[in-house]
């Protein structure tokens, strides 16, 4: 390349027929030999399978699955168990999958291969958190094996599907009846609770102060008409003791003498005993038995007893004196002795009543103590109350959810909720899917005449020799007085055949060479996208 030269296109085609060769020997070779190699390249085929996602045929109205998780999500988790090594491992023994691999790779690293082969594509839906199906597909060199693997992923999604859907809704239904022996538990214990409390504290609930009310309004009632009964009774009491005391002290024994004489007062001790023990009896009819007067009266009674004794010891066996007459009232007895009855049942209405009274009041002590302790038991019961509300709508609850779990079960295991289903089974594939031997015979072509086009700017880069006339002139500015023709010789004819024997055994190998790289390249499938 001479310096300060412009290049005109003239030029160009000038430089582009004389180095002819230089372009055509490695756009011929390399063309050629992307040929052979596209030739001999092995076809790959791809087998699809479509799997459809079938909507739960219960209404959601009727029937709500315990299966929460998106759609979207639950794929990718499916897909993932689906494309594990224990899954995949188990369908290349059992198809007899890349045998040569087998042989030069490691288990893990054929079944990364595998998983590069495997594609899934998710067609969308109107909701974006659903898909409407998805397709499963695999490449292999083998159409009938590329069908039957295809098979078995697609039926490999369909029964994951179910299991993982069964399981998730039996998962559910276990935590649910967990939770629920719980909740059960808890409100057993806390209904015990409350039991207690209400038996510990029966009759002094807040629930119970209206009833306490009126049983304490009705023991008052029942208080006051006991003691109205009772001042009657002491009123008649009263009167009767008046009265039988009147009569008593008009029927007093009088002693008369036996010969007919006037009747004269008691004068012996006897005779006052008799007399002080009438008005013993007269007394205990009137008074209470802890009465002073009545224990004056047993007093005199015992002294009276003793001096009697006495008398009865000093007077002579053989005195024959008559004794005095008693004169006694029997009407009047009988008067007494009926009012001295009706003082004993007054007196035992009134002991009545005054036990009546006492039972009441007792009893309307206890009411208001248990009207006054309702306050103070309300804020414990309210509280109780509150915790046995909230365990109770929690129980409720669940038990509810436990029996929705417990049909989502039966729906699943009965397979009449989501579930997939392969819409266009797998098919033998006619057609393979690479390589695309066009396209690799037009890249061979195009670079070729790259690499042809790069070899004849390099060799006129290094070519610094004068070809025209008008090239020692603009390059060494000096006039041109004659023109020589090129004269080769014959060793320099053989020179010029040499390297150009030279190149093309260049070319050859090189070209030779990139098929052998293209080769390796398209074994390890590292620009396979490039040939398809």
């Amino acid at each position: 390349m001479l310096p300060g030269k412009k290049y005109t296109p003239e030029d160009f085609l000038r430089i582009a027929w004389k180095r002819r060769w230089s372009i055509a020997i490695p756009l011929v070779v390399i063309a050629s030999t992307t040929a052979v190699v596209s030739l001999f390249l092995p076809n790959r085929y791809r087998a699809s399978t479509s799997v459809v996602i079938v909507p739960q045929r219960v209404p959601e109205n009727f029937v709500r699955s315990t299966v929460t998780t998106q759609l979207s999500e639950r794929l990718n988790m499916i897909s993932q168990q689906i494309l594990s090594r224990t899954r995949l491992e188990r369908i290349v023994q059992e198809f007899n999958l890349y045998p040569r691999e087998r042989q030069r790779l490691i288990m893990e690293d054929v079944i990364e291969q595998m998983r590069k082969d495997i594609s899934l594509q998710v067609n969308g839906s109107r909701n974006r958190d659903a898909a409407s199906s998805f397709n499963v597909s695999f490449e292999s060199n083998d159409p009938r094996t590329a069908m039957r693997v295809t098979e078995r992923l697609g039926s490999l999604f369909v029964q994951e599907n179910l299991e993982d859907r069964a399981l998730l809704a039996d998962q559910t239904n276990q935590f649910l009846q967990g939770q629920l022996e719980e909740a059960k538990r808890r409100l057993q214990d806390h209904e015990k609770k409350l039991q207690e409390f209400r038996q510990r504290n029966n009759g002094q609930l807040p629930d119970q102060v209206s009833s306490n009310l009126q049983m304490l309004q009705s023991m008052q009632l029942q208080l006051q008409n006991v003691g109205e009964s009772a001042n009657r009774d002491r009123d008649r009491l009263a009167q009767l003791e008046r009265n039988y005391a009147d009569i008593q002290a008009a029927a007093l024994p009088v002693s008369v003498p036996a010969a007919g004489g006037t009747p004269e007062q008691p004068t012996t001790a006897a005779q006052q005993l008799e007399v002080a023990k009438a008005g013993l009896r007269a007394l205990q009819l009137r008074l209470r038995p802890e009465h002073p007067d009545i224990g004056r009266a047993k007093r005199l009674i015992a002294e009276l007893e003793v001096k009697a004794e006495e008398e009865a010891l000093k007077q002579p066996l053989s005195a024959t004196s008559p004794a005095p007459t008693v004169i006694v009232d029997k009407s009047a007895q009988a008067r007494a002795e009926s009012i001295r009855n009706e003082i004993q049942e007054v007196r035992a209405r009134i002991e009545s009543s005054r036990r009546e009274s006492t039972r009441l009041q007792e009893q309307a002590q206890s009411l208001a103590g248990r009207v006054q302790a309702a306050p103070g038991l309300e804020s414990q019961l309210t509280e109780l109350m509150r915790d046995y509300t909230t365990l109770q709508e929690g129980y409720t609850s669940l038990l509810k959810r436990s029996e929705d779990a417990k049909i989502a079960v039966n729906m699943e295991r009965r397979q009449i909720g989501e579930q997939f289903r392969i819409l266009d089974g797998a098919r033998l594939p006619e057609r393979p899917i690479s390589p695309d031997r066009l396209r690799i015979n037009l890249m061979g072509i195009l670079g070729g005449f790259a690499i042809g086009l790069g070899l004849a700017a390099l060799l006129e880069y290094r070519d610094t020799s004068f070809k025209t006339d008008d090239d020692i002139v603009t390059t060494l500015a000096l006039p041109v007085l004659a023109v020589i023709p090129v004269m080769t010789s014959a060793a320099e004819r053989r020179g010029l055949r040499r390297k150009r024997l030279i190149l093309a055994a260049s070319a050859s190998v090189a070209c030779m060479m990139v098929a052998a790289a293209v080769m390796v390249v398209w074994r390890l499938r590292l620009v396979d996208a490039w040939f398809r």
